[in-house]
């Protein structure tokens, strides 16, 4: 099959290799109909993720037909079209069965490895480095599914790819983190990054209460897209952010903040910004987590910061004794994808939502290394690639 490959940073490549096969009576194959790169896809094309390999084929957004099954599945049989979660869950572990899939305690076999990298390690992820599995992933023309009883979500008759396909990340992502923020009714939300993540954050404050919705990026289509979702908007590159959001606010400042950039923030001229460019450049540190320490600042006291966006590994010049002395709530994490396919998949159908908004370029699987460096350099107005295997 052709699959889309990393071989180093800046070098991903359409491989021929080994179709993938039933591997455990678990599993599930399924031919990919629509696959998408993801902004944290950029972390792996930009050599900030350890323990990636020449050949390992990536990505996490896909969805497909099911082809073949293992003699343990029992919820999917061949010609089922499915959307696939990023996160790898078992369902029956002590974290799967309080809905914490992404923790799952399972469904990662180099657990060891994780577990020096962060005390324990979370769940397995599709295409997302050997720390985290090592599983091949949906940037192809097929592939295996590991526990397909418990991910995969089956989709009706009458939605379209493009309406659905987000159910396997970033809608889920988006949802959970304006959950994090703990929005109530009328809640000021201030949200940086509006890449597509940011993009789901927005319609979900909105969804869940929210009574004022700000949106902090710098790209102008960006900000068009947010302004469509009826955000107020601020450029980081023409405002003072904590400067206008205390002005926005009457000096109080957001009640929720939520950093939805993560690892790789572009930040402004301030100094901490320019160190975390300077380190990362030279391999010292592989996070810049300018947006991270904005949100800390200009969260409102008692407030809470809630960060869907990825980071990697240790973060410098936090401004913890800013939050702790503010009182901020923290709340984060890679998302419990398996909770809100379901649930998200109705507002679909009921209409609440149309996720297909924040599609701008839609290819042919062998594009995928150019559609990298597009995204990547945010050239041609992509804001969202759907890949077509």
């Amino acid at each position: 099959m052709r699959a889309l490959c990393w071989h180093g940073k800046g070098d991903v490549r359409v491989d021929t290799v080994p179709d993938p096969t039933i591997e455990k009576p678990g599993d599930a194959i399924i031919k990919i109909t629509s696959t998408c790169i993801c902004g944290s896809d950029l972390h792996l094309y930009d050599g900030y993720m350890p323990t990636m390999e020449a050949g390992d084929v990536l990505g996490h957004e896909p969805m497909g037909v099911v082809v073949e099954v293992g003699k343990d599945v029992r919820k999917l049989k061949k010609g089922d079209r499915v959307v696939v979660p990023f996160t790898l869950s078992c369902g029956e572990c002590w974290y799967c069965k309080r809905g914490e899939f992404s923790l799952c305690d399972t469904s990662n076999p180099n657990a060891e490895v994780a577990r020096k990298a962060m005390g324990q390690s979370p769940a397995g992820l599709l295409g997302y480095s050997h720390m985290l599995g090592g599983f091949p992933g949906g940037q192809a023309e097929y592939l295996r599914v590991p526990y397909a009883d418990i991910g995969p979500q089956v989709i009706p008759d009458g939605l379209p790819d493009e309406q659905v396909v987000f159910l396997s990340d970033i809608f889920p992502t988006g949802y959970m983190a304006a959950e994090n923020a703990q929005i109530q009714k009328g809640d000021t939300v201030a949200i940086w990054g509006c890449g597509p993540v940011g993009q789901f954050v927005i319609r979900s404050a909105w969804l869940l209460g929210a009574g004022r919705v700000i949106a902090i990026d710098t790209v102008p289509e960006r900000l068009e897209m947010a302004r469509q979702g009826k955000a107020e908007t601020i450029d980081f590159m023409e405002k003072d952010v904590y400067e206008t959001l205390m002005e926005m606010t009457k000096g109080k400042g957001p009640d929720s903040c939520i950093d939805a950039v993560g690892a790789e923030a572009h930040g402004t001229g301030s100094i901490g910004a320019m160190v975390d460019k300077a380190k990362a450049a030279v391999g010292l540190a592989t996070d810049r987590p300018a947006a991270l320490r904005d949100a800390i600042m200009c969260c409102r006291k008692g407030g809470t910061v809630s960060i869907p966006g990825v980071y990697i590994g240790f973060l410098d010049k936090l401004p913890m004794g800013a939050a702790m002395n503010k009182g901020l709530t923290f709340k984060m994490g890679q998302t419990h994808t398996q909770r809100y396919t379901k649930p998200l998949l109705e507002k679909i159908q009921s209409g609440a939502i149309d996720p297909s908004f924040v599609i701008t370029h839609e290819v042919p699987l062998e594009k995928a290394p150019e559609m990298y460096k597009t995204f990547r350099d945010k050239q041609d107005n992509c804001i969202k690639v759907v890949l077509k295997p």
